[in-house]
């Protein structure tokens, strides 16, 4: 059986971005939420299943469930974390955007507070990290050393390894660094070109430009990450490169910005995708919105290769691998949503999540 999330596999160096196609593989349906938009996705060792939903439209109940095996939804870790309330910010969940499982079995959730799509609540910025033997939240980083309303933190990997979580932070197109043990956070590679999006490229799905009523292109920075061995991959949603660094270079603090730029390196091109997962062999999978596939950086082969193409792939967000086999996505359909649609919702209900055997 595979674990979902053991990190240490070995380091490759890219030669070729050949795309290796696949269509024997089947994308299945694995879960409905209705009119909830799913986001993040994390699958514990033992098949515990979780997923969260941010606070951007008036259709919104919980911030994170677990998934129980006879498909119920309960809210985690408990009801009151998951009641919204803007007078506590600090002890409920306000956006929830993304969760991970570590190597130790441990839940981290990350909430940037930034409701409706709009300016984070500085006071209400938190990382959790809940215990998942006893449901209790163990530890909360609050981010005070960082510039709070300007950040907008998207997603997290926990190295376990060095004691280190990695977050992407679009607003500020950057990577930060927090030290688990002092609570303590570095800002590294900001504005740097492989964390910042290409202003040029415009988001086409179904032949329709992805923008809001102004007119105005999606756009996002440095946004999906996964952490892969001894390698960090990044990448912003609207640049079609996946960008890569060694995770030691990453996690010392004695390097200077250009010395850390020195060590990025260009993956190759992998069309538009959101977020991003790892497994333990050091194979990256990630998703392409405009084709509606998805696929998977092949660490041994040095290659993409297509999983699947399926129109269902309306948006896949975020990625799990249960002891099952099978990798798990989320459909957000996020272009679908009324802002990109001059005022009218053209989301396809109820959302879903797919499953696809390996």
């Amino acid at each position: 059986m595979k674990k979902q999330l053991l990190w240490w596999g070995a380091g490759v160096l890219l030669s070729s971005t050949a795309l290796a196609q696949s269509t024997k593989n089947k994308l299945e349906e694995a879960h409905q939420f209705g009119k909830y938009q799913p986001v993040g996705l994390a699958i514990s060792k033992e098949g515990r299943t979780f997923v969260t939903f941010p606070k951007w439209s008036n259709d919104y109940k919980n911030a994170l469930i677990e998934i129980k095996a006879d498909g119920s939804e309960v809210p985690y870790p408990n009801q009151e974390w998951n009641t919204w309330d803007t007078t506590h910010v600090q002890d409920r969940f306000v956006s929830l955007q993304a969760v991970f499982i570590d190597d130790t079995n441990t839940l981290w959730a990350l909430d940037p507070a930034n409701p409706d799509f709009g300016k984070s609540i500085a006071e209400g910025i938190k990382l959790l990290k809940i215990n998942l033997a006893t449901n209790q939240i163990e530890r909360i980083y609050r981010f005070e050393d960082l510039p709070r309303s300007k950040t907008g933190l998207n997603d997290l990997n926990v190295d376990t390894k060095r004691n280190l979580a990695y977050l992407s932070d679009p607003s500020r197109a950057a990577l930060v660094v927090l030290d688990l043990k002092t609570g303590k956070s570095r800002t590294v590679l900001e504005k740097d070109a492989s964390t910042t999006a290409d202003p040029t490229y415009h988001l086409h799905i179904d032949g329709i430009e992805v923008k809001d009523q102004s007119g105005k292109p999606f756009s996002s920075n440095v946004n999906g990450i996964a952490l892969a061995g001894e390698y960090f991959y990044y990448r912003p949603i609207t640049q079609t490169k996946l960008f890569r660094i060694p995770t030691a270079a990453l996690a010392d603090a004695s390097l200077s910005a250009e010395q850390l730029k020195a060590k990025v390196e260009t993956v190759g091109v992998a069309g538009i995708s959101h977020g991003m997962f790892a497994d333990k062999a050091g194979n990256v999978y990630m998703g392409d919105s405009e084709k509606k596939t998805l696929h998977r950086y092949n660490a041994k082969r040095k290659q993409f290769e297509t999983l699947v193409q399926d129109d269902r792939l309306l948006w896949p967000d975020s990625y799990a691998i249960g002891p099952d086999g099978y990798l798990y996505v989320t459909a957000a359909q996020y272009q679908r949503l009324a802002k990109f649609n001059q005022g009218k919702n053209k989301v396809e209900y109820p959302f879903r999540m797919y499953k696809l055997k390996l």
